[in-house]
C-alpha cells in the first residue's frame, strides 16, 4: 500500500510539472531524493518516463476536436468534397504535418543518444543550471515582449519554419534534463512572435508524438515482464498524472489569457537555487 501512495505522489507531480514550464525532471529528482520507490533501477528508469502516457491521455481528451481529423460531418474544410476523404479535416492533417516536422529534431537526437546525454547531464548541478538558465529566459523575453503584439495567433498562421524552430527548442530540453520540453517549447515560439495561447497549445500536441515514442522506446527496452506490483504501480501513477494534468491544462489556459509567464521563471530560478544547494552541501 505504501508503495501505491508513493505512485500517487509520483503522479501528482507529474501531471502538474509536466504542462508547467517548470521541469518535470527537476521535480522527479527532487521528490526521489526523499520519496524512493521500492523497485528495481531499470522499473524506475522506465517508469519515469511511462508514466508520462497518463499526461497525454489528458492532451488527448481536452483537445479531442482540435487534433481528431477523421469522422467530421460537416466537414469546414476536407480533403475532397466527396467520398471518404470528405469526412477528413485537412487543417488538422497539416497541422499534424507540422507537429511531426517539428519533432524531427528531438527523436533524431533521442534515438542516437539518449543514454549518453543522460548519463551526461542528468544529475542535480546539470538540472539546477538548466531550471535558473531558462527561468532567467522567460523573465528577460517577457519583459521584451511587453506591450508587443504576437505575430501569429492561431495554430493555422504556424508556418513549417516555424514548427520547425520550435522543434529546435524542444531539441533542447532532449539533450539537457532540466530546461522543461514545455518550457523549452513555450519560451522558443514566444521569441519569435507566437501568442502565448498558440505556444502552450502546440508544445501540448508536439508530447503526444514525443512522449508516445519515448514510452515506446522505454517499455521495449524494458520489457514487458511486469510483476503484478510493478504493473499496478504504473498504472497508479499513470492514472494520477492523467486527472491532475487535466486540471492543471485547464488552469494554464485560463491563466495565460491574463497573465504572462515570469512566475514560472521566478519559481524556476528558485527551485534551480535549492536543488543547487541541495545536492552540492547535503547529497
Amino acid at each position: 500500500m505504501l508503495e501505491f501512495l508513493k505512485a500517487v505522489l509520483f503522479g501528482i507531480v507529474e501531471g502538474i510539472t509536466e504542462w508547467l514550464p517548470i521541469s518535470s525532471t527537476g521535480h522527479m529528482i527532487l521528490l526521489d531524493e526523499f520519496v524512493k520507490l521500492d523497485v528495481s533501477p531499470e522499473f524506475w528508469e522506465m517508469f519515469l518516463v511511462v508514466i508520462q502516457l497518463g499526461a497525454i491521455l489528458a492532451v488527448v481528451l481536452l483537445f479531442f476536436p482540435q487534433i481528431w481529423p477523421f469522422g467530421m460531418k460537416n466537414n469546414p474544410c476536407p480533403v475532397k468534397t466527396k467520398g471518404v476523404l470528405s469526412y477528413c479535416n485537412k487543417d488538422i492533417w497539416v497541422l499534424w504535418f507540422k507537429i511531426l516536422a517539428a519533432c524531427i529534431p528531438a527523436a533524431v537526437v533521442g534515438l542516437l543518444f539518449d543514454e549518453f546525454f543522460e548519463s551526461l547531464f542528468y544529475n542535480g548541478v546539470c538540472v539546477s543550471i538548466a531550471l535558473i538558465v531558462f527561468g532567467i529566459g522567460f523573465i528577460l523575453i517577457e519583459n521584451k515582449n511587453k506591450g508587443a503584439k504576437p505575430q501569429i495567433n492561431s495554430l493555422k498562421e504556424l508556418t513549417y519554419k516555424t514548427a520547425l524552430i520550435i522543434g529546435l527548442f524542444q531539441l533542447i530540453a532532449a539533450i539537457f534534463p532540466g530546461t522543461s520540453r514545455s518550457g523549452a517549447t513555450i519560451l522558443g515560439a514566444l521569441l519569435i512572435g507566437v501568442s502565448r495561447t498558440v505556444a502552450a497549445e502546440f508544445t501540448f500536441f508536439l508530447a503526444i508524438p514525443v512522449m508516445l515514442g519515448a514510452s515506446l522506446l522505454k517499455i521495449l527496452k524494458f520489457g514487458f515482464s511486469f510483476t503484478g506490483n510493478e504493473l499496478m504501480i504504473l498504472m497508479t501513477g499513470m492514472i494520477t498524472a492523467f486527472v491532475v494534468s487535466v486540471i492543471v491544462i485547464k488552469f494554464l489556459m485560463g491563466y495565460i489569457k491574463k497573465h504572462d509567464f515570469k512566475v514560472f521563471g521566478w519559481y524556476r530560478i528558485v527551485l534551480g537555487a535549492i536543488v543547487l544547494v541541495y545536492f552540492g552541501f547535503f547529497a
